[in-house]
C-alpha cells in the first residue's frame, strides 16, 4: 500500500512539473513568435497536457484498483483489532472486579462492602494499585474483626523517603486520597468521627479588597478559603467576587492560590482586561513574591531551585518530583531572617506549578525544610506559613506599573 501511494504521489508530482514547464515555455516563446505561431504552440501544449493525463490515468488504473482492495483489507483488520481490544477490555474489567471483590471491608455497623463498590466509577477507572493494602483500612478491619472499637488513629512515615515524594521519618500524614479515602468513607460509618474541619475552615473569614477599579480587583485571600468552589465547599474567593461584582463579565479568574495559602489574588471585571492580564501571566511578566517560614535555619543566603514537578496520581493533591515526566519548575529564594530554628524566606516562583513552593522547600533536593504548618509535606499546624505578599504588574488599560502588597499574617 505504501508503494502504491508513493507511485501515485510521484505521478501527480510529474504532472504538476510538466504543467509548470509548459507554462514557462509559453511565456518564453510568446515574445518571439507571431500570434498565429503562438496559437499553434498553445494548441500543441494543450494536447500534450491531455495526453499526459491520459497516460497517467491508464498506468495508475490497476494501482488504484489494488489500492482500494488493500484499503478494504486494512479496514477489516482494523475493525477486528478494535473488536479484540474491546473484548480484552471487557475481560480485563471482569477479572479486575473479581480480584477486587476478594477484598471485603467492614464498618462499625457490621456492614460489608467489596472494594469495587467503594469506587463508584470502577468500570471507567480502576482503583490505584495497592488499594486496600494501606495501614488505615487494615487496622480498622482488624479492629472490627476482633470486636474492638476504634478510638483514634494516626499514620506516620517510617524509614527513608521515596526518591520522588516528600516524606520524613516519624512525620504524621493523612491517608492517601486516591487509594484510601473511598474505602474509609465506608469503614468509618458508625463511628463518632469529627467533621472535616476543611469544610467550614474558610467560612466567615474576611477577604479584604487591596485594589479596585473598573478593570481589576485584587483581594487578600485568607488562609483556609478556596480560590474556586470545590466539590463539597461552595464558599470561595471566586464565589465572593461574583457576588460582590454581579456585572463582571467573562472569565474573571486569572490565577489561583492553594486553600492553605493566604495573600494577593487578582480578578478581572471585563473580557478586555482579562485578555491583557492573561497575556502578562502567560509571558511571566507579572512579578510575584511570597513570604514563607520553614522549619530549620538555612546556611546560604539565596539561591535557585530547579525541580520538575508532576501530580502524585495515587495521592492527589500531593505533587512529587519527577525527572522523567515532570514539568520544569523554577523558584528563586532569599533568606530574610533567621531566629530560633526558623527561617523566613522571600520566594519568587518563575513558573507556577501546583504546590511548587511547598515541594521546592520540603524536598531534600530543594531546601529540604518543610514550611511551618504544611499538612501535606511537613507537620500540620494552625495554618500554613505561606503568604502571597507582593504583586507587580502593568495595568491592562492605563499601562501604569502597579505594585501591591498584603500584610504578612504570621
Amino acid at each position: 500500500l505504501t508503494e502504491i501511494n508513493e507511485f501515485l504521489r510521484a505521478g501527480r508530482a510529474d504532472l504538476k512539473d510538466a504543467k509548470k514547464a509548459r507554462q514557462r515555455y509559453r511565456e518564453t516563446v510568446k515574445k518571439t513568435l507571431s500570434p498565429q505561431d503562438y496559437e499553434e504552440v498553445k494548441e500543441r501544449l494543450a494536447k500534450e497536457s491531455i495526453q499526459g493525463q491520459l497516460v497517467f490515468k491508464h498506468r495508475s488504473k490497476k494501482w488504484v484498483i489494488e489500492q482500494e482492495a488493500l484499503e478494504g483489507k486494512l479496514a477489516n483488520f482494523s475493525n477486528e483489532i478494535k473488536e479484540l481490544k474491546e473484548i480484552r477490555r471487557t475481560k480485563s474489567n471482569a477479572l479486575q472486579r473479581e480480584i477486587f471483590n476478594q477484598y471485603v471491608f467492614l464498618n462499625a455497623l457490621g456492614q460489608q462492602q467489596v472494594l469495587s463498590d467503594c469506587f463508584p466509577d470502577f468500570d471507567l477507572r480502576h482503583p490505584p494499585s495497592g488499594s486496600g493494602d494501606c495501614a488505615a483500612p487494615k487496622l480498622l478491619q482488624f479492629a472490627y474483626n476482633n470486636e474492638l472499637e476504634p478510638v483514634c488513629m494516626g499514620e506516620f512515615w517510617w524509614g527513608a523517603a521515596p526518591v520522588k515524594e516528600v516524606r520524613k521519618h516519624g512525620y504524621f500524614y493523612p491517608s492517601c486520597a486516591s487509594r484510601c479515602r473511598p474505602i474509609l468513607g465506608h469503614m468509618l460509618q458508625g463511628l463518632d468521627v469529627e467533621e472535616n474541619p476543611l469544610l467550614n475552615y474558610g467560612k466567615d473569614k474576611p477577604m479584604p479588597i487591596v485594589y479596585e477599579d473598573e478593570d481589576l480587583v485584587v483581594v487578600d485571600k485568607p488562609a483556609g478559603l478556596l480560590s474556586v468552589p470545590g466539590v463539597e465547599i461552595e464558599d470561595s474567593a471566586l464565589t465572593r467576587i461574583k457576588n460582590l461584582y454581579p456585572k463582571a463579565s467573562g472569565a474573571i479568574l486569572l490565577h489561583r492560590l492553594d486553600m492553605s495559602t493566604s495573600g494577593l489574588l487578582m480578578f478581572t471585571l471585563n473580557p478586555k482586561a482579562n485578555k491583557r492580564m492573561q497575556r502578562q501571566f502567560i509571558k511571566r511578566q507579572v512579578e510575584k513574591t511570597y513570604i514563607a517560614e520553614v522549619v530549620g535555619e538555612i546556611k546560604e543566603e539565596e539561591g535557585t531551585i530547579l525541580l520538575p514537578l508532576a501530580p502524585d496520581y495515587f495521592d492527589l493533591p500531593r505533587q512529587m518530583v519527577c525527572q522523567e515526566n515532570g514539568k520544569p519548575s523554577k523558584t528563586i529564594w532569599k533568606v530574610l531572617h533567621r531566629e530560633k530554628g526558623i527561617s523566613r524566606l522571600a520566594l519568587k516562583p518563575v513558573t507556577g506549578r501546583t504546590h511548587q513552593l511547598r515541594v521546592h522547600c520540603a524536598h531534600p533536593d530543594g531546601l529540604g525544610l518543610p514550611m511551618i504548618g504544611d499538612e501535606l509535606y511537613g507537620v500540620i499546624g494552625k495554618r500554613l506559613h505561606l503568604h502571597a505578599h507582593e504583586l507587580i504588574f502593568q495595568h491592562p488599560t492605563s499601562k501604569e506599573r502597579i505594585t501591591l502588597t498584603a500584610p504578612i499574617p504570621f
